[in-house]
């Protein structure tokens, strides 16, 4: 078992718990307390999650969301086939506005073939259309926020005033169906909106995981959506109230 493996199986049991032991997660992966200890210390780093006296603890509260690296290995796999599934319903020659965010980044890299007109708005995701020779590539006025790469910010929103998109490309750090998606960053969260609201059609991609989480800026409720991205992990519960309230699902 490689490292990004090991580290994304403890995210994996941080999410689910709040809080993991070394010698409980040294059983369960079949590995050296020592490896793991060395895993927990690295994530720590990355300010993945908090060490305590014989294990960790998570730092995913409602105003915190875990580093870009971080969660550029946690799930990549499912990150690249939602973002496929989403990049599936896009029609050529359509306008489309690509959210930031890891998932972000892989929706822009799924489209990087697409004859379309695009605006992304992370550096990641201009950077995986960049180099397209299909996509008419647009760049949104505003600043970076680092370490995560998204464009936020007066100008970023000065920016989408003008500009009616076919589709918008719509990520997230929660989905709790009580409070809606949500995002960690209120400067995230306005340029989401606003997002939003520039677009005829908004899909949001979200694995089933995120409909556990609520995060601390409303972007808007998950009924006010067109079309819901998720894989087979989503609550049912939750995707059948959105059916029944007119959400398009797309489980990939």
């Amino acid at each position: 078992m490689n490292s990004q493996v090991r580290q994304k199986e403890i995210l994996d049991a941080l999410h689910r718990d709040g809080r993991v032991e070394v010698p409980e997660l040294a059983e369960r992966l079949g590995i050296s307390t020592i490896t793991i200890r060395r895993d927990l210390d690295r994530l720590a780093s990355a300010g993945a999650l908090r060490r305590v006296r014989g294990g960790a603890v998570t730092t995913a509260l409602r105003g915190e969301g875990l580093p870009f690296e971080v969660r550029a290995v946690d799930d990549s796999v499912l990150k690249a086939r939602l973002a496929q599934a989403a990049a599936d319903l896009i029609a050529e020659g359509e306008a489309v506005a690509i959210d930031s965010g890891t998932t972000g980044a892989a929706a822009a890299t799924a489209l990087a073939g697409r004859r379309i007109t695009a605006m992304p708005f992370s550096v990641q995701g201009i950077a995986a259309l960049a180099a397209s020779s299909s996509v008419t590539l647009l760049l949104p006025g505003g600043s970076v926020r680092r370490p995560e790469g998204t464009i936020v910010g007066p100008l970023a929103l000065q920016t989408l005033t003008g500009l009616r998109f076919d589709t918008t490309i719509l990520t997230c750090c929660a989905a709790a169906p009580a409070v809606g998606v949500t995002a960690y960053d209120l400067d995230d969260a306005a340029v989401k909106r606003a997002l939003r609201t520039a677009a005829q059609r908004t899909i949001l991609i979200a694995e089933g995981a995120k409909f556990t989480r609520s995060a601390m800026a409303v972007v808007c409720r998950l009924d006010e959506i067109d079309v819901l991205v998720t894989d087979d992990s989503a609550p049912p519960a939750v995707l059948a109230d959105l059916t029944q309230a007119g959400v398009r699902i797309v489980t990939a």
